[in-house]
């Protein structure tokens, strides 16, 4: 006697519970062919699933549907500007390099003397100032590029005081800035330099108590991503002057690693490098382990 399949079984699950029945088909008896009963069953269930999704996309509130395609237009234009500021940098370094191929050597000569460096900036004091604190300006805005290389370069040439002034005074022009142009367009304007599952990663800010005080904590912890932080800040219900508090002063401990350290490389004490190197990776470390512990918490 034939079995009938009950909802929910599988071709394989019925043959299980019958392994040797036959099916009469025009008279014949023949053999059940599980396999292919088995591969035309999941192709009709994968068929059904996609008409499913189709069916559910099409009928979502039209609310859903323009935010999906907002989303997916904010991803290619974000894919587009890193593409088009990568490739801007990589000519710029490029030109320069192929126009000042017969100084290289020369300017690389005069930039491993950090002494020949500071006394270029002495000479030209109001215009590299201003083009240092551009510099830093731009690299906060444009928040996917790494402010490593600046705050070096900073404390390199004018030494750890003003290096760190200068990056100071940077942040707080450049977080400025972003927090009125965030709350002017969003996330318009967030997601051109960030994914969206890095805003989720930090999702949980939002809804925590004590917000301002846990955002500075954030800011101190080394490792964190503090210009996603700045544009993220844009976002919440902060106020401008904590935000622009927390996000310059909580930059310190990062700037003043890289700036001592650079600046000890123009002085030529190593023994300082070393040490300043040493610190910034047990405070990333410990720092790693505040930060998730600060998660848990406060969720």
């Amino acid at each position: 006697m034939m079995r009938m399949q009950t909802e929910g079984e599988t071709p394989m699950e019925m043959n299980a519970l019958l392994p040797q029945q036959s099916v009469a088909c025009g008279g014949a008896v023949r053999k059940l062919d599980v396999k292919k009963l088995t591969e035309a069953w999941r192709r009709d269930r994968a068929g059904a699933a996609a008409d499913s999704a189709e069916v559910a996309c099409s009928t979502a509130p039209a609310e859903v549907r323009e935010s999906i395609d907002e989303d997916s237009e904010i991803d290619v234009r974000r894919r587009v500007l890193r593409r088009r500021v990568l490739i801007g940098l990589v000519a710029a370094a490029s030109i320069t390099a192929l126009l000042c191929w017969e100084y290289l050597p020369g300017l690389l000569a005069w930039l491993a003397d950090a002494h020949a460096v500071r006394a270029f900036v002495s000479d030209h004091a109001f215009v590299s100032r201003l083009a240092m604190l551009g510099i830093n300006i731009v690299q906060v805005l444009l928040a996917f590029l790494p402010g490593e290389p600046v705050e070096l370069a900073s404390g390199y040439a004018f030494g750890f005081w003003e290096g760190t002034a200068l990056c100071l005074v940077a942040s707080g022009l450049a977080t400025s800035m972003i927090y009125w142009a965030t709350r002017r367009w969003g996330w318009k304007l967030v997601g051109l330099f960030f994914d969206r599952s890095l805003f989720d990663r930090f999702s949980w800010l939002k809804s925590a108590k004590r917000l301002e005080l846990i955002m500075f904590i954030v800011f101190l912890i080394p490792g964190t991503p503090k210009d996603f932080l700045t544009y993220f800040a844009g976002l919440t219900n902060m106020r401008f002057l904590p935000v622009v508090l927390i996000a310059t002063f909580g930059r310190i401990p990062s700037i003043v690693t890289s700036t001592i350290a650079a600046s000890a490389v123009g002085s030529g004490n190593w023994p300082l490098v070393a040490c300043t190197l040493v610190a910034s990776a047990f405070l990333l470390a410990v720092g790693g382990l505040m930060y998730r512990r600060l998660r848990s918490r406060t969720r």
